[in-house]
């Protein structure tokens, strides 16, 4: 097969890479790595020492060569070689805009979520430790609420974030939002109506029931943090 995506499936980054192949259709081999400690070959192919990595056999199948870390490199590579259907809008300006959400996705919410919630709470649990829910909670209760505010306004009587279609802002933005809902589930859907039906709409395409099959039985029940 001409690719294969290296990672893991609950990381959002690795997740935004799979649910881009399944909205487009591509056919790819999954590679699982465990990170936990990063073998050398995989530290090789990725500099940063993180995942996802693509490899395209098309190009190179052993060693640096036909490889692309980082996963916004990554869907950028994939909308180039597999343009139909496209998932970064044409027109500049909207184009701007996805690329800006996905920045978004990838920095500001992957850190509150990953290091506030997901780390605390999953990465106890793969050493056969209590989880940390007193952080999390702390970060649930005190640091998402400015993102779910701003989100909640953003989707606020739209589909997508960008545009009349899905695009690589809604892949990003809904990827990292999956991921809180594997762990401590979704915000009141009483605060913030449009994003918890924006992040339901993106829980229920086909391209991530996979992904989330694997996940679920990994993360097993969310923890209630709201209290």
């Amino acid at each position: 097969m001409a690719l294969i995506l290296y990672g893991a499936p609950l990381s959002p980054f690795y997740r935004k890479v799979e649910m881009l192949l399944g909205e487009k259709g591509v056919p790819f081999q999954p590679e699982v790595v465990n990170i936990l400690p990063m073998p050398d070959w995989f530290k090789e192919i990725s500099p940063a020492h993180r995942i996802p990595v693509l490899r395209d056999t098309e190009v190179g199948e052993e060693g640096v060569p036909g490889t692309i870390p980082d996963s916004s490199a990554i869907c950028a590579y994939l909308e180039q070689k597999y343009p139909e259907p496209a998932f970064y809008p044409k027109e500049p300006f909207q184009l701007a805009r996805a690329l800006w959400y996905e920045e978004y996705a990838d920095s500001e919410m992957a850190g509150a979520i990953g290091m506030g919630i997901f780390r605390p709470i999953m990465f106890p649990r793969f050493a056969g430790k209590e989880p940390d829910v007193d952080t999390a909670r702390k970060t649930w209760q005190e640091k998402l609420p400015r993102y779910f505010d701003y989100l909640e306004g953003e989707i606020s009587g739209r589909e997508f974030l960008v545009g009349d279609a899905l695009s690589i802002a809604d892949i990003a933005v809904g990827c990292q939002l999956i991921n809180l809902s594997l762990v401590a589930g979704l915000p009141d859907a009483a605060r913030w109506p449009a994003l918890v039906a924006y992040a339901e709409k993106q829980l229920a395409r086909p391209s991530i029931a996979s992904n989330l099959a694997i996940c679920r039985k990994i993360a097993k029940e969310p923890f209630d943090l709201s209290s």
